[in-house]
């Protein structure tokens, strides 16, 4: 389907080498591991020879030097194929690589991103905490600087990647005001750090997330990053980064459902009829249709702003909201429904379409719930911001 509006010759180019990828690599796996709550590792790692473990980092140190677009099209790929392998992919290459790539120093980067880029190690970003989900600014977890450390001390939860991530950045407070926020590079092996336990979750389950314990932590203050109370501006940079690209992984499984319910709906008859036959399954497959090309366009749209004006631009704000917004609530619709053209057989755990709406259901909760999202277009509405 042709995307020439934002596609060039090298976007069409990674679509096809990732489209690849994600059917031999991810969807043979992604029942089992679903069931075992695995982790694609060997995939992984792959995805570092690959070169896009560092998708959009700094080619210097093994970074690919890619935009928004190229990020999003490889979680729309990855994300067809096995949405919680992709999530974790995410985990790494946005929240950790590309954090690192933009804000981290000259020595941070040479130090770390030759790893991660490879395949080497697996990161993570650490923000959310018990207490902390959508208020991103409510962060309990202190960080006191004593000498050449600082002491951290607190807990972080929901981290994807957690149970295995050799690499973690930290946001933490230094400061009273819920301005003084600073970030943290903090290794697996540092005293007093500690993974919790690895959460059993509904949907996302190959893509492990835990708890994280800091108990009188010691980071080197080599490892922060900038001065303390700087990480405001990029910590929302950032965010709005992860919007669009795991806005991607809602394009993947709606796609993957569409694709998936038209062959089944062909084939699967009732009353001596092909079900697609029937007028409700044509609305269903019809609107989940419009849906889809309606949030692709939008998700790439945003992609395109955020590369063309930055991801501080009003109009990379707006779409970038809107597109995660509509792309997960859309995913969600089109995977139920998904579960009711296939009738009893999508509630059973032989057909994937019943894990596509419980992977899709968390794009409406992390990265932001769609409530955040909504009050973050109202309010940006309420400023003047209009669309347009």
């Amino acid at each position: 389907m042709s995307m020439s509006l934002f596609f060039e010759d090298f976007h069409l180019e990674l679509q096809k080498s990732v489209r690849r990828f994600a059917e031999t690599e991810l969807k043979p796996h992604a029942e089992e591991l679903d069931e075992k709550q695995g982790f694609n590792h060997k995939a992984l790692k792959k995805l570092g020879e690959m070169g896009l473990l560092g998708v959009t980092a700094d080619e210097a140190h093994g970074g690919a030097g890619m935009g928004a677009i190229a990020a999003t099209l490889v979680m729309e790929e990855l994300g067809a194929a096995c949405a919680s392998t992709t999530l974790s992919y995410l985990a790494h290459s946005i929240l950790a690589v590309n954090n690192l790539s933009q804000n981290g120093s000259v020595e941070q980067k040479k130090k770390y991103l030759p790893k991660l880029c490879s395949g080497e190690w697996l990161g993570a970003m650490a923000m959310s905490e018990p207490g902390a989900g959508s208020d991103a600014f409510g962060l309990k977890l202190q960080a006191k600087r004593e000498g050449d450390h600082y002491i951290l001390n607190g807990t972080k939860m929901w981290i994807t990647n957690g149970p295995y991530a050799d690499f973690f950045w930290v946001y933490a407070k230094t400061g009273p005001t819920k301005k003084d926020i600073t970030t943290f590079i903090v290794e697996k092996t540092f005293p007093g750090f500690s993974v919790g336990k690895k959460l059993n979750k509904f949907g996302m389950r190959a893509s492990p997330t835990s708890e994280l314990i800091f108990e009188n932590c010691k980071v080197p203050v080599a490892n922060r990053v900038g001065e303390e109370a700087s990480s405001i501006a990029h910590m929302s940079h950032n965010l709005l980064l992860e919007r669009v690209t795991i806005a991607g992984i809602s394009l993947g499984i709606s796609r993957a459902t569409i694709e998936y319910c038209t062959r089944y709906t062909q084939e699967r008859k009732q009353f001596d009829m092909p079900l697609i036959d029937f007028q409700m399954v044509q609305k269903m497959l019809a609107d989940a249709t419009a849906e889809y090309l309606a949030a692709r366009s939008l998700t790439y749209e945003a992609a395109a702003a955020i590369e063309r004006k930055g991801l501080d631009s009003r109009e990379g704000l707006l779409l970038g909201t809107s597109a995660k917004l509509f792309a997960a609530h859309r995913a969600t619709k089109i995977a139920l429904d998904g579960i009711q053209m296939l009738g009893g057989y999508g509630y059973t755990k032989e057909y994937p379409v019943e894990r596509y709406m419980r992977d899709a259901k968390l794009i409406e909760i992390g990265a932001g719930t769609n409530e955040v999202m909504r009050i973050i277009l109202a309010r940006e509405l309420n400023k003047g911001n209009l669309p347009g």
